[in-house]
Order: C-alpha cells, then structure tokens, then sequence
C-alpha cells in the first residue's frame, strides 16, 4: 500500500463543551481523490479548516493530522491549501486580485514578472475569461461566481501537496463548475491529493474515486464511490443517493472512473 499523503486519527473538534465533530479517522494516499459528503451541518467545513489549520476562534481540537513524509511530516498546519465555501471572507478586500495571488507564488521564488503571467494562468484554469483584465480588480468588483474562482486559483498557487476543497462549484454555473472539475481532476496529478467537500452527489461522483459520508460529525460509511452508489448501507446514505437521483440524471455505477469526463449537475441538497 503507499504511504498515506494525508493521515487523519481520532480529529474531534467542540465548543463551549459542545461536541461538533466527534473522533474522525481516515487517510488519504497520494494522488487520491476523495469526496467528503453531507448536509450543511453535518461538519463537514469545520473538518475542512482543521485540516488546514486556519479552526475558528473558540473551537477546540483534539487527535493528529499528519501528512507524508514526503512533504514534510508534521501538525498539519500550513500543509493543505484551503478552498473556502465562502469565498467573500478569504479574500483581502483591500489588495487586488493579482497582487494576492503572486504572493504564495513569489515565496515559491517566482520574479515578479513571471508570478504574475503564473497568476493569469491560473485565473484561467480556474474559469476567469480574459484574466490579465482580472488581476488589478478588487473583491467589491467582482461577483459570488468570480470570487470562487479567485479563490480556487489562489489555493492552486500555493501549490501544497493536499488541496481541501470546501463546496468549490456551489455558487458556478454549470460550463463553469465543469472547468473548474477538470482543473481539480488535473491538479491531483504528479502526487497532489484532493479533499473535495461537497453535499453534490453527481459532482463529487464525477471526480472522486472514494467517498466519506458524514452525518451529525460523524463518517458514517466510507468506500470506493462506485460501490457507495449501487449499494449504499447506511440509510443516511441511502436517502443521499435517493435524493441526487430524484433531482439529477441517473448516476452510471462507474461514473468515478479515472479519465471519466466531469459533467454537469445541479446542487442537491440533502436533507439532514
């Protein structure tokens, strides 16, 4: 078996006493794309911000992150490039686009020149038409759509081995959402592990090898995705599947397929 690129042992996470995240335990190795899937509520963004070591004030945190020795073994923190599901809050309001991109790409030892072009790439892979036009824009010029881009772009400049995608494609439109699928798809080549945190079955299933269901903070089945939509076990699951498939296209058994081409779906939203 590789060795895990992401290993995550007994991670709960709580609040004035209050267990919002009870003990949660898996790995991910590298390469690898996994779906974390649930409810808004069910602790799925807390996890997200765990992992990459940015929790919230007032939420404590209990067990081990770990990432591969490959890149650096260590707490966590700093490890994983976060996509945030509110894109409005990641950004500064105050520095343009451009300039907050170039700033993980100029620590990589980008001049200033070339950080710049390797900003506008990004922009582009990311969805962003026309992106030199984009890079001296402020947040307050841009909308809930252009905002998720900037951020996906941002988090791919980073260029860290785990990339955790928090409800990447909820505010896209769907020639969008898929561009930014295969930008994800590409970006877990050459060793890159993805977290893809998403209550979109159809989406999730389209990039995503392996799935972990979470309910009410806990994983409540896990397993190659394929096999999670012919036969899903637990009912939290089953009602999950049952719900994409009332609202979307049937999902084909082997739509998690490598090489399988991302496609469009609207967002279904899982009731809890």
């Amino acid at each position: 078996m590789p060795a895990p690129a992401l290993s995550v042992t007994d991670l709960a996470l709580s609040s004035g006493g209050r267990q919002l995240v009870h003990p949660l335990t898996f790995s991910m190795v590298a390469g690898e794309r996994v779906a974390l899937l649930g409810a808004s509520g069910s602790g799925k963004s807390l996890t997200a911000a765990a992992l990459a070591g940015s929790l919230p004030e007032g939420i404590s945190a209990g067990g081990t992150i770990t990432f591969g020795a490959g890149f650096g073994a260590g707490s966590g923190k700093g490890q994983a490039a976060l996509i945030r599901q509110d894109p409005a809050t990641a950004l500064n309001p105050l520095v343009p686009i451009g300039r907050q991109l170039a700033i993980p790409l100029r620590s990589a030892g980008y001049s200033r020149a070339d950080a710049q072009a390797e900003a506008a790439r990004l922009l582009a892979r990311a969805g962003i038409g026309e992106p030199a036009t984009f890079l001296p824009r402020y947040t307050g010029q841009l909308s809930g759509g252009q905002l998720q881009r900037a951020c996906i772009a941002l988090a791919l400049a980073c260029g860290a081995p785990v990339l955790v995608a928090d409800e990447p494609t909820t505010a896209l439109d769907a020639v969008t959402q898929n561009t930014v699928l295969e930008t994800l798809r590409m970006w877990s080549t050459g060793g890159r592990s993805l977290l893809f945190i998403t209550h979109d079955l159809a989406a999730a299933a389209s990039l995503c090898t392996r799935a972990l269901v979470m309910e009410a903070g806990r994983i409540v089945e896990q397993g190659p995705m394929a096999d999670l939509l012919r036969n899903p076990r637990h009912p939290y699951t089953v009602r999950l599947v049952q719900a994409a498939s009332r609202s979307a296209e049937p999902l084909a058994a082997d739509s998690s397929a490598e090489g399988a081409a991302p496609r469009s779906a609207p967002a279904t939203a899982v009731a809890a």
